[in-house]
């Protein structure tokens, strides 16, 4: 192994300028230090490199062969600067990102359209998982970012808050009676009711707002995702619990029916988690300002 890499670029700059004095010049350091530079060299290798001209130096055979090698690391090397140059001007590049079906449909999709738009030689990868399992995909380094229902605990991730959602419960037109007047949630779970299945965040946070009222939700049928819940409610299922801000335009069409509460939900966050241990992208910070 050469003990100074360097040795290899004052080499390389010499052979291209077909003189010490010239190669000095480029390099910025006294011909002498070029000629220590290439004996050295030589010695390391056990041959020489130039032969003296009266124009200069020229390569020996042994020189044509390292110039040959050194020439195309010099051009990887300046392809590897044109392509990370590229990713800073989101030329090119890839991010990763973790989320939720439903954070993915209704929050995330619409940001990717148009910074696709802006910028379509990036490459977007989706990885659907729970908050919890984003949080750990983005621990081994499996995505970039997450996008999440908060609230998360963990002292290894940054935590930006973005969107604020609200939790409410829908039925169609057999409830439409409840939503005439707030009822309380004590009377509410004597009807049928659809909840996300256990082990899912949102879960984890209405059970919580529940325990706190004194009550114990036992739901008639638990779902994998808010898209279903919507369903099972226009299908005159049950009643399910559901993020507001997502159903606007069945609240608006008057498909579903909003179930008030005395006591209501207390809304909650949407975040985006990044490792604070690992730097981000280019393409990656872009995409965030399009997203908080």
């Amino acid at each position: 192994m050469i003990a100074n890499l360097e040795w290899y670029r004052v080499f390389y700059i010499t052979a291209k300028c077909g003189s010490f004095s010239k190669a000095a010049e480029v390099l910025f350091i006294t011909q002498p230090a070029i000629s220590y530079v290439v004996k050295q060299l030589e010695s390391s290798l056990g041959g020489k490199l130039f032969f003296r001209t009266s124009k200069g130096v020229t390569l020996t055979a042994e020189g044509k062969v390292l110039f040959q090698y050194i020439e195309q690391a010099y051009g990887f090397l300046t392809t590897a600067e044109q392509k990370i140059a590229e990713m800073h001007q989101l030329l090119r590049g890839e991010i990763r990102i973790g989320a939720g079906d439903t954070l993915c449909k209704h929050y995330l999709l619409p940001h990717l359209e148009a910074f696709h738009t802006s910028f379509p030689e990036i490459k977007i990868q989706v990885t659907n998982r729970t908050s919890q399992e984003t949080v750990q995909l983005l621990k081994e380094g499996k995505i970039d970012f997450g996008i999440v229902n908060l609230p998360i605990e963990d002292t290894l991730i940054q935590i930006r808050e973005t969107l604020e959602i609200q939790d409410c419960f829908v039925g169609n037109e057999e409830y439409r009676s409840l939503a005439l007047k707030p009822i309380s949630l004590q009377k509410l779970n004597e009807y049928p009711l659809i909840m996300l299945e256990k082990g899912s965040s949102t879960r984890r946070y209405i059970d919580h707002y529940a325990q706190n009222l004194d009550v114990l939700i036992q739901p008639e049928i638990e779902l994998g995702s808010i898209d279903l819940l919507v369903q099972f409610a226009r299908s005159g299922l049950g009643i399910s619990c559901v993020v507001k801000n997502f159903i606007m335009e069945e609240l608006n069409s008057s498909i579903l029916y909003e179930i008030q509460l005395k006591q209501p939900i207390p809304p909650r966050k949407v975040g985006i988690v990044t490792l604070k241990t690992m730097p981000l992208s280019a393409a990656a910070i872009q995409l965030l300002k399009y997203l908080t």
